[in-house]
């Protein structure tokens, strides 16, 4: 990895937020994250670099990692998980395509082995959250606006699937967990102005957080009933967590996305605790419906 692809935020005390972590989560030893957003696929500009400083997304999540007492270490690098995983408490992906494969953004692909050992670490207990495109990573095969019976083994850890996007857009997103950590400020709902993600290939074990309000919504894509934006759910003895928010940049300096985002962070890592029984059919009733 080249010396300058890393960075390893310090701690500067534990910001605790609007929502409770465990009492003895200060006295734990600070947690160790990988950040990863190679691009296989499109890469978006808020994790493009110029030159070797790092991209928006990157800058921000450094900052938010400082905060929260974890050691962030951000990587294009493929390679990385060909390394000692148990140096990582969690992951946070921030990726598009097939990770294994080369792609123009010339960095070092995943190995096949590789993302075998990711997803293992993921079900022996290691913490997984991802934001936005890394939902667009390792997709399933068959066509994309079907829900597929056997989805890629990353999609199957993730929990659901992109499908397409319309036009960016002022959407409400309906609170449908309120007690999980980040979301107790939120009210019943809020809107953001983002581009939006129509999702598939969703895991009806999932305790669905966020609610994609479509309802007024412009464009096809989002011609559907009401589906999961945002999520947390259980995988062997992992903890997922994902949210389809983060493309704008306006949207990473958004106080209620970068709430949300760290409650999934804290929660995935062990040091918040939350009610995750699935809701997916009671909340989302009719989310497999793609128009």
């Amino acid at each position: 990895m080249n010396r300058r692809d890393l960075l390893v935020a310090s701690a500067a005390g534990l910001a605790l937020g609007s929502y409770p972590l465990r009492a003895s989560a200060a006295d734990k030893p600070r947690r160790r994250v990988l950040m990863f957003t190679r691009s296989a696929g499109f890469q978006h500009s808020v994790i493009t670099r110029k030159g070797e400083e790092f991209g928006h997304a990157e800058r921000i999540f450094n900052d938010l990692a400082r905060e929260h007492n974890i050691e962030a270490v951000i990587t294009k690098d493929g390679k990385v998980f060909d390394s000692d995983l148990d140096q990582f408490d969690g992951f946070f992906f921030y990726t598009t395509g097939d990770l294994t494969k080369p792609s123009g953004d010339k960095n070092p692909p995943m190995s096949a082995d590789g993302k075998k050992r990711f997803l293992e670490a993921i079900a022996k207990g290691k913490g997984f959250v991802g934001s936005h495109c890394a939902s667009d990573t390792f997709h399933s095969e068959g066509p994309a606006r079907e829900n597929q019976a056997t989805p890629d083994p990353y999609i199957a850890m993730l929990g659901g699937e992109f499908v397409s996007h319309g036009r960016q857009q002022s959407a409400t997103q309906k609170v449908a967990g309120g007690s999980f950590p980040g979301l107790a400020e939120l009210g019943d709902a809020f809107t953001v102005e983002e581009e939006w993600y129509a999702l598939k290939n969703f895991a009806p074990d999932m305790h669905v957080l966020l609610v994609m309000e479509t309802k007024g919504m412009e464009g096809r894509d989002y011609a559907r009933p009401p589906f999961p934006c945002t999520w947390a759910r259980k995988h062997g003895e992992g903890r997922v967590f994902y949210t389809s928010m983060g493309h704008r940049e306006d949207v990473w300096t958004n106080p209620k996305f970068q709430a949300v985002l760290m409650g999934g962070m804290h929660w995935a890592l062990g040091d918040a605790d939350a009610d995750v029984t699935p809701n997916f059919k009671e909340v989302t009733p009719e989310a497999t419906t793609i128009s």
